[in-house]
């Protein structure tokens, strides 16, 4: 096993000790294959993108489906709005926000700055914890996303949202059987949310037309779907962002693929798709059952749980390579498919883009003088990954 693929999976099994066992034995689950407890386990990125895609025969709202578990956290208006008849409006009225050129300009707005102070701190012979860095980063553009006031323009402030969206996201854990949430948990759910939307009624009805907020109340959104947006946008934006740009600079580092990176720095979307990819922060992918079907010639009942080990299928192509052509099979599965495609997705392009950048941009090689991976989290990731410039 080489050094990349090595690391990587330390992070998955730092996370879940039986993560990377059952990501490798679903290779075995080919097209799709029941296992006792779990239910229906798909590893084939062409099955998935069929369940994916099928509204009529498989929901997110059902049991085993992230819709389900929010719904006890943020009402019954998320069985509309997640899956609906309000969700193709809801995506059809904000998809705009989330172009390639907004989300690159949000991404310049919101932590340019403080990327540019990490590259001048590398470029002075510094140390940047780039993990760290990245949980800043996704904490700054979470608090300008949802109009948090925050205490003072530091890291720590920004951490703290990040910890805010992180410990939500955390109640997550222990659903992999079973989505159905304790009271005590929903309680804690909700005071959560409550803390974090605290003042998007406020600036919903303030803020400029080019902020997130501002152009939802543009749109028509209602308020109360606005703070729903805003917070699945926080969950769901969170760590897997700060994931994938930790991750990505590591495996640049470790298959030494920075080194051509920087000499042809026109592959630099090349090496973002290939980050995400390879990590697929969220390696799982549950779906309920809507209505009988078949699906690669096995019978599925309505009321079956399914799930899609993404990380399974948008890994066995093989390891991280700037040369890998484009996946028609997979394409963009670590975003998930059909009309739950991830409306953040090119934030998360835009923010690994700018990161991978700021260390390019350095004119010198980078390297990791140490790394350390986060324990027991919804989300595989590092927890410190110190990076240096080469002498």
């Amino acid at each position: 096993m080489d050094t990349a693929a090595r690391h990587e999976l330390r992070v998955l099994a730092a996370a879940n000790p039986a993560l990377p066992l059952l990501l490798t034995i679903g290779r075995f689950a080919r097209p799709i294959r029941r296992i006792p407890r779990l239910g229906w386990v798909v590893s084939d990125p062409v099955t998935a993108r069929l369940i994916l895609n099928d509204a009529t025969h498989f929901t997110l709202l059902g049991e085993g489906g992230v819709g389900h578990l929010w719904a006890q956290v943020l009402g019954d208006w998320v069985y509309d709005v997640f899956d609906g008849p309000g969700h193709h409006a809801l995506r059809t009225q904000t998809r705009e926000l989330f172009t390639e050129d907004n989300a690159a300009a949000l991404v310049r707005r919101v932590i340019g700055p403080r990327l540019a102070a990490a590259g001048s701190q590398l470029a002075g012979g510094g140390t940047v914890d780039v993990a760290d860095l990245a949980r800043v980063m996704v904490g700054r553009i979470v608090a300008d996303l949802l109009g948090l006031r925050v205490a003072s323009d530091d890291d720590a402030a920004y951490r703290e949202v990040f910890s805010t969206g992180e410990e939500l996201a955390a109640l997550a854990l222990g659903t992999t059987t079973s989505t159905v949430l304790e009271p005590a948990t929903v309680a804690r759910a909700k005071q959560i949310v409550a803390r974090m939307t605290s003042n998007v009624a406020q600036v919903w009805r303030t803020a400029p037309a080019d902020t997130l907020l501002g152009r939802c109340r543009e749109l028509g959104v209602e308020m109360r779907h606005t703070e729903g947006l805003a917070t699945l946008l926080m969950v769901a934006g969170t760590e897997t962002a700060a994931s994938a740009m930790a991750r990505t600079v590591a495996l640049l580092h470790d298959t030494g693929a920075q080194d051509r990176l920087r000499a042809e720095p026109q592959r630099l979307p090349d090496a973002v798709r290939e980050g995400l990819r390879v990590s697929t922060p969220a390696p799982l992918i549950g779906r309920s059952v809507r209505a009988d079907t078949d699906v690669a010639g096995r019978r599925l009942r309505a009321g079956d749980r399914v799930m899609i080990l993404t990380w399974t299928a948008n890994t066995a192509p093989g390891g991280f390579s700037l040369d890998r052509s484009y996946l028609r099979d997979n394409r963009q599965l670590w975003f998930g498919a059909g009309r739950h495609l991830c409306l953040g997705a090119p934030v998360a392009r835009a923010e690994i883009g700018a990161l991978l950048s700021t260390l390019l941009d350095t004119g010198r090689p980078y390297r990791i003088v140490a790394r350390r991976y986060r324990r027991r989290v919804l989300i595989p990731s590092y927890e410190m990954l110190r990076v240096s410039l080469a002498s």
